[in-house]
């Protein structure tokens, strides 16, 4: 990222006119879908779509009480171990019923109608699947339906949604902690990025979920391409893909990344997978990272030679906790600047403060 644009996103960000107020409960809000909905109590029964962590750090241990569906697979299936902590602490969500899945077309409005929810809580892919339609039929069903969007990797938008979730759930206060919480984080980053200086240090990201035989897809924009522009790095897949999708070996050996990401995840029969997140140990991810420093040519890559190789947690981007995965990208950029920050210490305490469950397991790692 050149100096002077990184410089006025640094300032937006910063900005106090850029962070809206919180949203108050019993009101008119507007969700992220930019539509006004009236909130008119504290509901009682919510069908949850997605942003499963965020909605239980926002209403507390109360919340998963209130769930009376969800959508299933982005959790249970993209994530199957961290669903099993959730599973053990509330052991009624393995029975909740499943309104299917926005992202291979199960989605059933019906089926969330069923649920008899007062409050929909969706995010904005969701509701652009089902499209207007899916909209108006749950609205005529007498439910209240809010969008939520934590995938735009925006601070603002990330702070009015925990607002909006605050205010739809009752937990205006608890929300407002989490929103300045998330908003001195990333103020505290960008002001260590903007001290340093500009890094010229050049990155690159796989979806390290195919194992080294296969490329995996790297980001253009959008997801780990959005935390490497918010830190100022120089992303390799910039210009080259348009969103996700495989850059050629050729290609990433020309360019000569100075940081490898691997982005692991807990992925179901993947053997040659980097499995990060719960239930994963160095003493398994160490080895598959390693076989990818093995391809062809990467031998001679600066980042392979010297050792700044760094796994991250997939599930873990596109959430209230993904200020960790920003700061661990911009340690690699700038390590003198975050000597003294230790990104899996603060997903811990971020863990133990708003979430009731221990995140045991790897999310940030470095080849050793």
């Amino acid at each position: 990222m050149k100096l002077a644009s990184f410089a006025v996103l640094a300032a937006l960000l910063l900005g106090s006119a850029a962070i809206p107020g919180p949203a108050r409960a019993h009101d008119m809000i507007t969700d992220l879908d930019g539509r006004t909905v009236m909130i008119h109590a504290v509901p009682k029964r919510v069908a949850l779509g997605f942003y499963y962590e965020d909605y239980l750090a926002v209403t507390g241990p109360e919340g998963a009480a209130k769930i009376v569906s969800l959508s299933r697979a982005p959790w249970a299936d993209w994530r199957p171990q961290q669903w099993a902590a959730y599973v053990k602490v509330f052991p009624a969500l393995e029975t909740l019923p499943d309104f299917g899945n926005a992202d291979d077309n199960s989605f059933s409005v019906e089926a969330l109608i069923a649920s008899k929810p007062e409050v929909a809580l969706l995010s904005t892919w969701q509701t652009a699947a089902i499209g207007a339609a899916g909209v108006k039929q749950i609205e005529d069903a007498g439910i209240t339906l809010v969008a939520l969007d934590y995938n735009a990797q925006t601070l603002e938008r990330h702070l009015l949604s925990t607002r909006i979730l605050g205010a739809v759930m009752g937990q205006p206060e608890r929300a407002e902690q989490l929103a300045g919480i998330y908003a001195a984080k990333t103020q505290d980053t960008l002001a260590r990025i903007a001290k340093a200086g500009p890094s010229h240090r050049k990155v690159y990201v796989e979806l390290a979920q195919k194992g080294p035989d296969e490329i995996g897809n790297t980001y253009g924009k959008g997801m780990w391409a959005g935390v490497i522009d918010l830190v100022g790095g120089d992303n390799i897949a910039k210009g080259q893909i348009e969103n996700w999708g495989p850059l050629s070996p050729e290609y990433v050996l020309a360019s000569q990344p100075d940081v490898i990401l691997l982005a692991g995840s807990e992925w179901k029969n993947k053997p040659q997978a980097v499995i990060l997140g719960f239930g994963a140990t160095e003493a398994a991810a160490q080895p598959k990272m390693a076989a990818y420093a093995t391809r062809p040519g990467w031998a001679d890559l600066p980042a392979v030679k010297q050792r700044e190789v760094y796994g991250i947690y997939h599930g873990g981007n596109r959430t209230l906790s993904d200020f960790v995965y920003a700061r661990t990208i911009a340690k690699a950029l700038y390590p003198g600047a975050f000597a003294d920050v230790d990104p899996a210490a603060e997903l811990r305490a971020y863990y133990q403060a708003w979430l009731p469950v221990v995140p045991e397991g790897v999310f940030v790692t470095k080849l050793q």
